[in-house]
């Protein structure tokens, strides 16, 4: 490994350790001409499937395209950068997986919203109503209704009460 201070080809490995997952190894290197210290991380190197956008044209799949794309739906909502680098992560485990050298951006398209859906519900609206680009204003908001949790049915005003004016089913609700 070069030294990025001097350009002395012959550094010398101080530390190896992998990270947990066992998928990154970090070096500490030192080199002997100008006695300067840095760091390398080691991972493997899969090619990612070329997108195929839906005019045809193809790109090379960029994890940074892919995280502003999600921090924009996530913007100001309460979600950790780890738990968004760990989503992306997972998209990214599944492109490979696929095993192709293209697929269609409507397939990543829908892995984000699987993973968006996971995170943060707002995020996952954000996200679908540019990406499936509603025709109208019914369109998004049946699709709102779908991602809203089942409403509970209304007690019966019969229902018996306990003292304090709480009806049985609200006692034992959590």
């Amino acid at each position: 490994m070069k030294c990025p201070f001097c350009g002395d080809p012959n550094t010398q490995v101080t530390d190896t350790r992998e990270n947990d997952d066992g998928d990154v190894v970090r070096r500490r290197r030192r080199c002997p001409q100008c006695d300067k210290r840095f760091t390398t991380y080691e991972r493997i190197d899969l090619k990612m499937p070329h997108i195929v956008k839906r005019n045809g044209n193809r790109s090379e799949y960029e994890r940074g395209k892919l995280l502003a794309s999600m921090q924009l739906a996530l913007r100001k909502r309460p979600v950790t950068t780890e738990a968004l680098e760990a989503a992306i992560d997972r998209i990214e485990t599944r492109l490979r997986a696929v095993g192709e050298t293209e697929i269609p951006s409507a397939q990543l398209g829908d892995l984000v919203m699987r993973e968006l859906k996971k995170l943060d519900k707002v995020a996952y609206i954000r996200f679908a109503s540019v990406y499936r680009n509603f025709a109208d204003v019914d369109d998004f908001s049946s699709f709102v209704r779908e991602v809203q949790p089942q409403s509970r049915p209304r007690r019966q005003e019969t229902e018996p009460r306990s003292p304090s004016g709480q009806s049985e089913h609200d006692l034992f609700d959590d």
